[in-house]
């Protein structure tokens, strides 16, 4: 689940990595350059006041997101940040990066769910079962996750005759491979909306004009496994996702590189708000900070000096700018799914550890920040998860345990759900084997650029990516583990309760019926699951406390899609 702050101001910014010269300026000019700004409206100004204060602070809005507020500025003011926090049209105001500026070495957002320590090992996949039976998908002896939470028959076959047919699903992610087999049938191009720009530094080299994917590319691979999952097709190819009739919805937000910035993200859900989409699913934080603090008096313990007020200042535009995105969705009847996070954290604590944030720079002169070690309050929030109205899920394996990446808290875990353990079934053969990943769609060309094939049609390198043909054609199908993973198994079944309903449901029935329906789960015995065995450390250790029906390692339970379809058809009659 990965995942900073905003913003592309013009083409030629984006596509050269450079800053954007101030208007009107000649070569050789000392002016100092423009930079990019996130500014919040403050609640209850019109956006022309914002707009007006913005100008009188010396910044030109280059784009706004009116639904809340948000706009994006350059400016070539040096106080333009002090000035504009003074008005009273503003409710925060932070800086943002120079697009070709990231700090060497950064590493993917998306390497820990894809195991890429072990993809350099072939292992044997054992554990998938004798193949699939007549009327079963390809990969269907793949899909432990489908049967455990009941859209599959122990014989692979679809097990519901809801499918979430016409239920609009939004995939708020990295993109959406649009052509990959096993997803386009139920693919929408016309309603799928691409957010972001690629940042060169950061993303690789732009394939496309201006640095902007089309809405059916996803350069990443994370999107596309997450949409297989919630809704691959019924079509002898490949897998089946769990609501394989609703339509995908791709509304970018993420990066290539699996970064998450505000902006996007925003303008993601007020997208999913305008264009009537029922449900999304968010498998990601919004980038730099894991958590976003509201107040100095947040942090318990951190480096002499931090936080900076410009560090506060961006947390506090993040938090706000997301509570007042995810209202907005929620009353307009978005149902909101998240991934719980991979940090192994109990989070009822009263205190978090954060030693990854920012993981991209956030200094106001556009200089590289390292991350640094600090203890928060937990009223510094992961968002969008552990926002308001958002269903955050904890993942488990095939054993039905609690994945040990997991987090968890009885406060925060909506439901369960099955989001792989490589090292589940520990003692046994299928221990460290990909039988206990989640496979789903896979696109080609990443799986090029990845070193998991080494031509187009190819047979894949490892045995973390599997090549399914039929008459549609030959695809791929990479096995990777996460809460990211586990989330898009709640949005399908989201999409079938949403089915039964109606469309348009009402968010928190929908809510009502995942947590009333979700399979009874108890801890185990003994509660303390000891994950050092599988050699993580002992700080990965976590004790599970409550009762079979609501406990912090599974919130109300296992997802049931059974369960929840049949609820909501008696409420529905």
């Amino acid at each position: 689940m990965r995942r900073t702050l905003l913003v592309l101001s013009v083409v030629c910014a984006v596509a050269f990595g450079t800053l954007v010269p101030p208007a009107g300026a000649q070569d050789g000019a000392t002016e100092s350059p423009a930079r990019n700004y996130l500014v919040l409206y403050a609640d209850g100004a019109s956006n022309a006041s914002g707009r007006d204060a913005v100008a009188a602070s010396g910044g030109t809005v280059t784009s706004e997101n009116p639904k809340i507020g948000l706009a994006e500025v350059t400016s070539t003011n040096p106080d333009f940040l002090g000035n504009v926090r003074a008005t009273s049209s503003v409710k925060g105001a932070a800086a943002d990066r120079s697009i070709g500026t990231s700090r060497p070495g950064m590493g993917h957002k998306f390497s820990d769910e894809r195991l890429e320590g072990e993809r350099a090992r072939r292992r044997p996949p054992g554990g998938h079962g004798g193949g699939p039976s007549k009327g079963a998908e390809p990969l269907a002896d793949h899909q432990w996750d489908m049967k455990m939470i009941g859209t599959q028959s122990p014989d692979g076959r679809s097990a519901l005759a809801e499918r979430g047919k016409g239920v609009l699903v939004g995939v708020i992610d990295t993109g959406i491979d649009g052509h990959h087999p096993d997803v386009a049938p139920n693919f929408s191009n016309r309603l799928s909306r691409n957010f972001t720009v690629d940042i060169p530094s950061l993303d690789g080299p732009c394939e496309h004009a201006g640095c902007v994917d089309p809405a059916d590319v996803d350069d990443d691979g994370h999107g596309t496994h997450v949409a297989g999952t919630i809704a691959a097709p019924l079509n002898a190819t490949g897998i089946s996702g769990v609501a394989p009739e609703a339509t995908l919805v791709n509304i970018r937000a993420g990066q290539d590189s699996g970064y998450f910035f505000l902006g996007p993200t925003v303008d993601a859900l007020t997208y999913a708000a305008d264009a009537g989409i029922d449900v999304v699913n968010m498998s990601f934080y919004v980038d730099p900070w894991l958590y976003n603090c509201p107040s100095a008096g947040d942090y318990v313990d951190a480096p002499a000096g931090k936080p900076t007020a410009e560090e506060l200042a961006e947390q506090r535009t993040i938090y706000d700018a997301m509570h007042e995105a995810l209202a907005v969705a929620h009353d307009a009847g978005v149902t909101m799914v998240a991934a719980a996070g991979n940090g192994a954290t109990d989070l009822d604590t009263p205190t978090r550890f954060d030693e990854s944030s920012p993981d991209f720079p956030v200094d106001e002169n556009l200089e590289p920040t390292e991350s640094y070690a600090r203890t928060v309050s937990d009223d510094c929030l992961d968002l969008p998860s552990e926002g308001p109205n958002v269903l955050s899920v904890s993942s488990v394996g095939p054993s039905g345990i609690k994945a040990d990446y997991s987090n968890y808290g009885m406060s925060e875990i909506t439901v369960a759900a099955p989001g792989g353990y490589f090292r589940d079934h520990f003692g046994t053969d299928q221990y460290g084997s990909p039988a206990n990943l989640i496979w789903a769609p896979y696109p080609q060309d990443v799986a090029l650029a990845s070193g998991d094939i080494t031509e187009p049609g190819g047979a894949p390198t490892n045995d973390f990516v599997v090549q399914s043909c039929s008459r549609a054609g030959c695809a791929y199908y990479q096995g990777i583990q996460g809460t990211s993973m586990a989330s898009p198994h709640v949005t399908g079944v989201a999409a079938l309760v949403i089915g039964a309903l109606g469309r348009r449901a009402n968010p928190d029935v929908v809510r009502a019926i995942l947590e009333q329906s979700a399979a009874d789960h108890a801890c185990p015995n003994p509660p303390t699951v000891d994950y050092t065995i599988v050699g993580r450390p002992a700080s990965w250790n976590a004790t599970c406390t409550g009762t079979p029906t609501r406990n912090n390692f599974y919130g109300h339970g296992l997802v049931d899609a059974r369960a929840a379809v049949a609820l909501a058809s008696g409420r529905h009659r």
